[in-house]
C-alpha cells in the first residue's frame, strides 16, 4: 500500500508544517499537527519523522484508510491519535482529546488513491463498480441512491454546481426517464450512456469525468465540510499556527482562496486612514497564490498535475 500511495509536494508540506511546529517551540507550545485527510498516511509518516517533538491527529472518514495508516504510523504509536470522523469535526476531536490549539493543519482533499483505486467503491468512471462513491462506508447515502431518488431538478443542480456540467439538463432527463424501467447500478452502465450523449471534445478527459465528480461531491457533502472545516482549523491554531491545503479542481480552490482571503485581508473601508486592530488581517500568506507541482513530479505522480498548493499562517486572534 504504501507504494500504491504517493502523497503530493511531500516535502514541501513537510517544510510548511514546520513553520507552524517551530512557532509552537518559540513560543512554549508542545506541537501538535492535524492531518485531517490521512488517507494511508504519508503526508503523516513524514511530518512525524521530520519532528520528533510532534504530537500528530490523524482525522479520517474512511474506515479503510484509518485501518491502512494506523499500521503504517505504529513506529509513532505513542505521539499519534487517530480518529474516524469528517473533518468538520475537528472541534469536538480537540476538545475530546483535551486539545486547546494545534501548531498546523494540513488538508489533502479530494478522492483519495486508495479509493480511486479499489474498484468496488465506485469512485472510478473507467472499471465496472457498484454506485456506491462513499467515502465513510458506514454512512447510508450512495450514488445509486441519488440517481434513484433525486428529482431531476435536484440532479440538474448538482451536476452543475458540483460538476460544472454543461449538459446538466440532458442528463437529469435521461437519469430520471431510464431509471423508470432500470435502475442505476453500475458505473459502467452510467459511463456508457454519458459517452453515448455528450458530444465528442478534443480534451482528454473522458465525458463521465464531471457527472462522478458531481454525484461524488454530492454523496460526500465535500464542499459543505470543506467550508464548515476550514475555518474552525483557522480558528484552532496557535499564533503563528500554519494551515496548509491541497486541492486538485476549482470549486476545492474557490473556498480555500475565498476563505484565506478573509483573513489576510482588511475589512475595514478603503478610505478609512487609521485601520484599528479588529479589522487588521489575521492571517498572513505563506506562499502568495498557489503552488503547482513541477512537471519532474507531474510526470511521476498524475494526481500531482492539478494540484493548488496554499498556505497561510496565524498572525492574531480573529475578532468573533
Amino acid at each position: 500500500m504504501n507504494d500504491q500511495h504517493v502523497p503530493v509536494l511531500l516535502e514541501r508540506v513537510v517544510e510548511l508544517i514546520g513553520v507552524g511546529v517551530q512557532a509552537a517551540r518559540d513560543n512554549g507550545y508542545a506541537p501538535i499537527v492535524v492531518d485531517g485527510t490521512l488517507g494511508m498516511g504519508g503526508h503523516s509518516e513524514a511530518i512525524l519523522t521530520a519532528f520528533p517533538d510532534v504530537h500528530l491527529i490523524g482525522v479520517d472518514r474512511d474506515t479503510q484508510a484509518i485501518d491502512i495508516a494506523t499500521k503504517r504510523l505504529a513506529p509513532f504509536a505513542d505521539r499519534t491519535d487517530i480518529v474516524h470522523a469528517v473533518d468538520d469535526e475537528i472541534p469536538e476531536i480537540l476538545d475530546d482529546l483535551g486539545v486547546d490549539r494545534i501548531s498546523a493543519v494540513l488538508l489533502d482533499l479530494g478522492v483519495s488513491s486508495l479509493q480511486l483505486d479499489e474498484d468496488e467503491r465506485g469512485f472510478s468512471y473507467s472499471r465496472p463498480a457498484p454506485l456506491d462513491m462513499r467515502m465513510d462506508r458506514t454512512q447510508s447515502l450512495t450514488a445509486a441512491e441519488v440517481l434513484a431518488t433525486y428529482s431531476e431538478a435536484e440532479l440538474r443542480r448538482i451536476l452543475r454546481e458540483y460538476g460544472e456540467e454543461k449538459m446538466a439538463g440532458r442528463i437529469a432527463n435521461i437519469i430520471v426517464t431510464d431509471r423508470e424501467t432500470t435502475p442505476w447500478e453500475t458505473s459502467q452502465q452510467l459511463a456508457a450512456m454519458l459517452s453515448r450523449v455528450l458530444p465528442q471534445t478534443k480534451k482528454k478527459s473522458h465525458p463521465a469525468k464531471r457527472t462522478f465528480q458531481a454525484l461524488r461531491i454530492e454523496v460526500n457533502d465535500e464542499l459543505g465540510v470543506l467550508r464548515t472545516a476550514l475555518p474552525e482549523a483557522l480558528q484552532a491554531l496557535h499564533l503563528g499556527g500554519v494551515a496548509v491545503i491541497e486541492s486538485y479542481q476549482s470549486l476545492e480552490d474557490t473556498i480555500v482562496k475565498k476563505i484565506f482571503r478573509a483573513g489576510t485581508t482588511t475589512s475595514a473601508p478603503p478610505d478609512m486612514p487609521v485601520v484599528p486592530e479588529e479589522l487588521q488581517p489575521w492571517l498572513s500568506e505563506i506562499i502568495r497564490g498557489a503552488e503547482l507541482a513541477d512537471s519532474d513530479e507531474a510526470d511521476r505522480n498524475p494526481r500531482a498535475k492539478s494540484v493548488r498548493l496554499r498556505a497561510v499562517q496565524k498572525i492574531r486572534e480573529a475578532q468573533s
